[in-house]
């Protein structure tokens, strides 16, 4: 596939003169508070590249978006030219020593934002600055058009939204490299004493020694289940379905008694009810009682798991609804 969208002339017309000066305006005033507290705390290399999901898009992307210029790489397992294309642009990012971030956005997993940004295929490479999404390119492409796209994108950024990136301490990880490749692991014992505390009826525990795991190894597949498992069963806890169910039929736009119905519905197996009630949710509210419902269905579909059709098929729910 032939890289495309290489150019960066579209974004004057995508960002707004508003937004432009707002953004703008927000990186002078964060700079200024670094600034008074002693300045900003450096980072690591290896915080200049992360993974990001959907339920984390905010906070990863859009809200670090207006510090630096977020270059955001879609990518699959089974995709050969993401396995090309990828190790360049981690190592594009830590050569830029701050002045962009890279979020790696696995597809499978998060079709919705796939779907969200319009991709037809993969690898496809897109920006957020102060809050924007830009499209870049789509395929793999040589290393010097990507630099070249990359300079205009980090000058773009400051040009015109006035943000220069973060600082970036290149020795923070000297002689770590060790540290750095080895495994976190092993966690079986504390995956197995979540599993007894759950078995025992002890919910805050398993969660603490879900969360255990979690600091260390963000990406424990096992341990970000268990922990949605045990905040679900800890959701609904001493509930009154009857109370619940009630307030929630009558008031259809009473978000909490919505999102609890859900967890109940999950819990007794009525998986399509969940998935169902929430996405209508989404659709007849707005603001943060929407964006709560929003991520409340993304939870329960972490907990019921990728790969289920119920999930698929609620996820296309959800995109329709959303857009």
């Amino acid at each position: 596939m032939q890289p495309r969208n290489m150019s960066m002339s579209g974004v004057v017309d995508l960002a707004a003169v508003k937004a432009a000066g707002e953004a703008k305006a927000k990186a002078e005033q964060a700079r200024a508070q670094a600034a008074r507290q002693g300045g900003a705390a450096a980072v690591p290399p290896s915080a200049l590249v992360i993974d990001v999901d959907e339920a984390g898009f905010e906070h990863e992307v859009l809200q670090r978006s207006a510090e630096v210029p977020v270059v955001l790489d879609f990518w699959a397992e089974w995709c050969q030219p993401c396995k090309q294309l990828s190790p360049l642009l981690e190592r594009l990012t830590v050569e830029y020593a701050g002045r962009i971030v890279l979020a790696k956005v696995d597809v499978d997993a998060n079709q919705l934002l796939m779907q969200q940004f319009g991709i037809q295929g993969i690898p496809a490479v897109f920006a957020v600055v102060a809050g924007q999404a830009l499209p870049l390119f789509q395929g793999a492409a040589p290393e010097e058009q990507i630099r070249q796209t990359l300079d205009q994108l980090v000058q773009v950024a400051e040009q015109r939204f006035g943000i220069t990136g973060i600082a970036v301490d290149a020795d923070a990880e000297a002689g770590g490299a060790e540290a750095r490749v080895a495994p976190a692991g092993p966690y079986d014992a504390l995956l197995e004493a979540a599993v007894r505390a759950l078995d025992s009826g002890d919910i805050a525990g398993a969660v603490q020694a879900y969360r255990n795991v979690l600091v260390d190894d963000p990406g424990n597949s096992e341990a970000k289940l268990g922990l949605a498992q045990a905040e679900l069963l800890g959701r609904v806890q001493g509930m009154d379905p009857q109370k619940v169910r009630k307030d929630a039929a009558e008031d259809p736009k009473d978000v909490a008694a919505q999102l609890a119905v859900a967890d109940l519905d999950l819990v007794g197996g009525h998986v399509e009810h969940a998935f169902d009630r929430l996405v209508d949710t989404v659709r007849i509210t707005a603001g943060e009682d929407r964006d709560a419902a929003r991520l409340r269905l993304l939870e329960l579909f972490e907990v019921v798991g990728p790969d289920d059709p119920r999930v698929v098929k609620g996820r296309a729910a959800l995109a329709r609804v959303l857009f």
